[in-house]
């Protein structure tokens, strides 16, 4: 295997954790024989202080030009000015655009040996396997948006087309025939119209998967499923706003914001990957970050861009082996906890 991949380091604790996925897939390409090149490149907070822009326009040719592509973790409080004309954020939801990256794949975890850290009792979490498909280049996040006069008035539009729902359906279907055959698809289509239209398209699309058994679930609903009854769901689907909500929430699942690895994917093989968690500027240059979010996100890219399976559950078995020794980052709870070069040597280790 010969690929080109893309490493965007980003803010705060974003090389930290960058450095030790690639620590990682250095190790399981050479135990494979395949030929990985990769190259870093700036976004974000970092490639403002360089350029004046989130996303400049060399990061963004490389990444057009990669197979896929790794990334820390943008923003900070030096530009966290949310009227600032450039802003962290604007760089990664443009990368997402450009490179027609509309499905975010946030599976969540859920290790017997860190049930413990929920705050949830431990019988709830007994089978908990959760996939939440969101839908990342409409809705509010891209919507037209006003600001008026002097500022007193302002909104935002929630605006979806058919053929935005129709993709990320088919992703969402595809994933459940592939694990339990179950999917929710999330909506507020008692009050919205946009989700009305969403409800819609997913009750047509699933006449094509009639081996996927589908519910429609509330937004206001599915927060409150999410903490009451977990294992009752499989793949859930929903929009830009409610996915990254509800993903979030779900996090507390798994114990830690620091383990949850995230797939953006578009039509072609190509995707963007990262952790679920943010810069984390107060541990930041500290050794304290946890990776395992990051190291997730590498074995995702290698099974959905580079389809070497092998090696991301080795990853994955490397990590949940490392989790059940008892090793723990200070976000896991751990009495003397281990830091970032820690947790990557010991899974690592696992992966011999």
């Amino acid at each position: 295997m010969k690929a080109n991949l893309v490493l965007l380091p980003g803010d705060g604790v974003g090389p930290e954790v960058t450095a030790a996925a690639a620590a990682v897939l250095e190790r399981v390409a050479r135990a494979g024989g395949h030929q990985i090149q990769t190259t870093e490149a700036l976004l974000g907070g970092c490639a403002i202080d360089a350029t004046g822009s989130a996303l400049p326009r060399e990061t963004l040719a490389r990444c057009r030009d990669a197979d896929a592509v790794l990334l820390g973790a943008v923003g900070g409080p030096q530009w966290s000015d949310p009227s600032a004309p450039t802003r962290p954020e604007q760089g990664l939801l443009e990368l997402r655009a450009e490179l027609g990256l509309f499905a975010n794949l946030r599976p969540i975890p859920v290790y017997p040996a860190l049930t413990a850290l929920a705050p949830l009792r431990s019988e709830l979490l007994e089978s908990v396997d959760l996939l939440i498909v969101r839908e990342l280049t409409g809705g509010l996040y891209f919507g037209p948006r006003q600001e008026q006069g002097d500022g007193e008035v302002a909104y935002d539009t929630m605006l979806y087309t058919t053929a935005e729902v129709e993709r990320v359906a088919h992703i969402a279907f595809q994933a459940a025939q592939r694990r339990r055959r179950r999917l929710a698809s999330v909506d507020k289509a008692n009050v919205l119209a946009s989700m009305r239209l969403w409800r819609r398209t997913v009750n047509r699309i699933a006449e094509q998967y009639p081996e996927v058994e589908v519910e429609h679930v509330l937004v206001d609903a599915m927060a409150m499923h999410l903490m009451r009854q977990p294992a009752r769901f499989d793949v859930i689907l929903a929009g830009n706003l409610f996915g990254d909500i509800l993903s979030d929430e779900a996090a507390v699942l798994a114990g830690s914001l620091g383990m949850l690895p995230s797939a953006s994917l578009g039509a072609t093989s190509q995707g963007l990957y990262e952790p679920v968690h943010g810069s984390a500027p107060d541990i930041a240059g500290r050794g304290l970050a946890n990776p395992i979010g990051a190291i997730l996100s590498l074995a995702l890219l290698l099974r959905h861009s580079l389809e070497l399976e092998l090696e991301a559950a080795a990853i994955e078995r490397a990590v949940a082996a490392t989790l059940q020794s008892g090793l723990r980052t200070a976000d896991l709870g751990g009495q003397a906890p281990a830091g970032t070069r820690e947790m990557t040597r010991a899974i690592l280790g696992a992966l011999l």
